[in-house]
């Protein structure tokens, strides 16, 4: 990492951290306009959190996660030495981030299936000592045995009506669902909330829609009891506290939730010669 840093002419005070170490070394960095954090999204949430409070400073990526998505969709290198050259190249961009009751996510939000297949994940990683996408294949199995269906009472910009779902998915921007897109977003700054919420299936079914959604053939009228973009939403369970994943790391929340957008609340350095996947 010393040595990428140096050969693009950029002096860096290196520290090695655990994840829950993150949000703290950033608060210190008071002094400083850019903050480099090398990790996964749920690492990079942790700066972010603290970076939306102190204007002027920016937030640079090292993709060190097992997926980095945050990473990917601002077209930032998933090698080392391409990463800091564009912290040293690139330009600084504005991007939305998503909140819920204090807490904030880049990518997205998640209550259902989604927590379970992570909390399950987590619980493999540790018995068996394996990698994360080795322990997804026996944890989404055990997610599946324990497919539940919630009934939520769901409010978009003041709108409200009740779902059942297995799974609500909350987006910061538009996700796309055509082949070839899944999990990528046309802009990162357009100022909404992008949600679902999936068909009351069978498991058999779900299985079914997951394919089709891999597949890009997902339909929304079909496959999706809701489909629709909003700055504001909020989250009425029957239980006091629900699981929410957030950026793949799981929190137990107070209902209800309360969703919404922060437009360019976060200042990123991205690359200057590539087109990223959000608006000027």
């Amino acid at each position: 990492m010393a040595a990428a840093f140096d050969d693009v002419g950029l002096a860096a005070e290196i520290k090695l951290l655990r994840g829950a170490e993150i949000a703290d070394a950033t608060e210190a960095l008071q002094a400083h306009d850019l903050v480099v954090v090398g990790g996964g999204d749920g690492t990079l949430g942790a700066a972010a959190r603290v970076l939306l409070d102190r204007p002027g400073s920016a937030l640079g990526i090292l993709p060190l996660g097992t997926h980095n998505h945050f990473a990917r969709q601002l077209n930032i290198p998933q090698d080392l030495a391409g990463a800091a050259a564009v912290l040293a190249q690139g330009v600084r961009r504005q991007v939305d981030v998503g909140g819920v009751d204090g807490r904030i996510f880049l990518n997205n939000a998640s209550i259902g299936f989604y927590p379970s297949l992570v909390r399950s994940r987590d619980q493999e990683q540790q018995r068996h000592a394996i990698p994360k996408w080795l322990a997804n294949i026996p944890a989404t199995w055990a997610a599946l045995r324990r497919l539940r269906h919630h009934r939520l009472r769901v409010e978009i910009d003041g709108d409200p009506q009740t779902v059942v779902t297995p799974l609500l998915f909350v987006g910061n921007n538009r996700y796309a669902l055509d082949g070839g897109r899944i999990g990528e977003r046309a802009a990162l700054d357009e100022g909404e909330l992008s949600i679902f919420a999936v068909e009351s299936r069978t498991r058999l079914g779900a299985l079914g829609f997951a394919l089709r959604l891999i597949a890009g053939l997902a339909d929304l009228d079909r496959d999706f009891a809701l489909a629709r973009a909003g700055r504001t939403l909020t989250v009425q369970a029957h239980a006091g506290e629900i699981s929410v994943a957030l950026d793949g790391e799981v929190h137990r929340l107070k209902s209800p939730l309360d969703f919404h957008i922060q437009p360019r609340a976060l200042e990123v350095i991205a690359p200057r010669d590539q087109k990223a996947d959000y608006q000027e």
